[in-house]
């Protein structure tokens, strides 16, 4: 079970941090203020490094269901540690989505409003009103980078003792250029705890935020698989 629940409080760090970031010191929906856009990157990735080296070698830090899905099929874990690792992931999004709620009901004038507590979300009214299709390549495109960077890192090719940074740096990137589009997910987890507790657009828009990243992953761990590790 220590791989289940390093996973929950890897995910659960991931998303206190990023999203807490993003609500608390950095971007609203309406523009940049505070830390800002490069501060919120910042955060992402970092979060992603200190878990990378905290929980690497208890569960290997997926911390992502997408991350966990294209670990399966490249073939490197069975479909019941997968499982486990997904629901773990989720939950701990959850909670710290719950505390991150907790934490701003605290701050004068807060309002759920729509797409709080950094949820994810794409259109009129959210950042720079990206369309669904924008917001679907760009979900998907990105997350099947840095699956392959995972995959890469990771891989007997790869220097296991930088991938934590090299993951890090990878997703910071990612929250750099698709800040502005969708928020950032590549992430079903992290996009899952803020929607359930802000509902609305963010709870309808969720399922783009599970269906793109899921398909860059399966992309990018066939590609891995069949045109990198096959001998």
């Amino acid at each position: 079970m220590k791989k289940y629940y390093a996973e929950f409080i890897g995910t659960f760090c991931l998303v206190l941090f990023g999203c807490g970031a993003a609500t608390i010191a950095g971007v609203s929906n309406t523009g940049p203020s505070g830390i800002g856009l490069l501060g919120i990157a910042i955060a992402f990735g970092f979060a992603v490094v200190a878990m990378a080296y905290a929980i690497g070698g208890i569960s290997g830090c997926h911390i992502n269901p997408a991350v966990t899905i294209g670990v399966l099929v490249a073939g490197k874990m069975e479909i019941k540690d997968a499982i486990g690792y997904i629901v773990s992931q989720c939950l701990g999004a959850i909670l710290a989505a719950a505390v991150l709620y907790l934490i701003l009901m605290g701050r004068p004038g807060f309002t759920m409003g729509e797409w709080a507590l950094g949820s994810n979300g794409w259109g009129e009214g959210y950042n720079g009103g990206f369309d669904t299709l924008s917001a679907f390549i760009a979900e998907a495109v990105f997350t099947f980078l840095f699956i392959f960077v995972i995959l890469a890192v990771t891989s007997k090719f790869g220097n296991g003792t930088m991938a934590g940074l090299a993951i890090g740096i990878t997703l910071m990137l990612i929250h750099l250029v698709a800040i502005p589009i969708t928020g950032t997910s590549v992430n079903p987890a992290r996009s899952l705890g803020p929607a359930i507790f802000a509902g609305g657009q963010a709870l309808a828009q969720l399922w783009l935020f599970f269906v793109a990243p899921i398909a860059g992953a399966i992309l990018a761990a066939l590609l891995w698989k069949l045109g990198f590790e096959k001998e």
